[in-house]
């Protein structure tokens, strides 16, 4: 897909972050932009702000965890503006703890919104695209931690490797259809989003009182706000996104120097699978005091 001016993207997740700089990123283009967010106070700011360059382009309050909000997100979309061609089902969040000890509530939010949210964004969505006949793209947004692993984040990897897997079947079933439809999976590294200040969104029916591992979930929740704050800025991954759906690449891997080690551990992995070892995990120095 390479034509975009007056086209309409939308995309969730959308009222900060990397969904915020990819609704900016497709108004420079020309297109018309549905922006999607559970935050209702700054995704109206948001949406202000992708109208003040002269965009078209309305807000959904959404909770992308709930399949009839993402149908109504889909209905008001054609209701604005008749048509859709880019879907980026980017919404995401992140809890962390020990698998065993982590709260259900903590599992179900995280998996609700990372990989229900994009089941929830392909079955709204690809219908349309489908009927509508015509160059279309989805971007669903996993994470590097879709390709790789890391201790007390059970919850967010499992998440992000379902997000990797759908989006490939997805792709496959694509390519043997012959569809006009393309579709990549977003693998960012460190953006420097706000992410890991997720818990200010949790709705309510996510909420509980379970303290186990709440040590540890803190450790990771400071542990992430320090390695994205060194991290790219959102609009350099918004420019890579445009770039692969331009290409029509599936994978695309958004980063700054972090790639480079990325690397390494994804080839450790691999080689843990091809030789029949063990896993294999190089423990950060501030996650050393939690083996004992």
């Amino acid at each position: 897909m390479k034509d975009f001016k007056g086209k309409v993207a939308v995309v969730t997740g959308a009222a900060s972050g990397i969904g915020l700089a990819l609704a900016e990123r497709f108004a420079a283009e020309g297109m018309k932009v549905v922006l999607a967010d559970i935050e209702e106070k700054a995704l109206q700011s948001a949406v202000e702000k992708v109208k003040a360059t002269g965009a078209e382009a309305i807000a959904v309050r959404t909770d992308v965890s709930i399949a009839d909000e993402v149908d109504d997100l889909a209905r008001k979309t054609i209701d604005a503006f008749g048509e859709v061609h880019i879907v980026c089902n980017n919404a995401g969040v992140i809890r962390g703890g020990q698998s065993w000890e982590t709260p259900i509530k903590d599992y179900e939010w995280v998996l609700g919104v990372n990989f229900w949210g994009v089941i929830h964004g392909i079955r709204s969505f690809m219908p349309i695209l489908i009927e509508q006949d015509v160059e279309a793209h989805v971007v669903n947004t996993a994470s590097s931690s879709g390709l790789n692993c890391t201790p007390y984040t059970a919850a967010y990897c499992i998440s992000k490797h379902a997000v990797v897997v759908l989006s490939e079947c997805m792709y496959h079933e694509l390519v043997l259809s012959g569809s006009k439809i393309g579709v990549s999976v977003l693998l960012p590294t460190a953006v420097n989003t706000s992410i890991g200040s997720a818990e200010r969104n949790r709705p309510d029916r996510f909420k509980h009182d379970d303290k186990r591992s709440a040590d540890i979930a803190d450790l990771i929740t400071n542990a992430t706000n320090e390695s994205l704050a060194k991290g790219i800025p959102p609009a350099t991954a918004a420019d890579q996104v445009l770039q692969a759906i331009r290409e029509g690449r599936f994978y695309i891997l958004s980063g700054g120097d972090d790639l480079k080690g990325l690397w390494g551990v994804i080839l450790n992995r691999l080689d843990d699978i091809r030789e029949l070892r063990n896993p294999t995990f190089p423990v950060p120095e501030d996650m050393k005091h939690l083996l004992g």
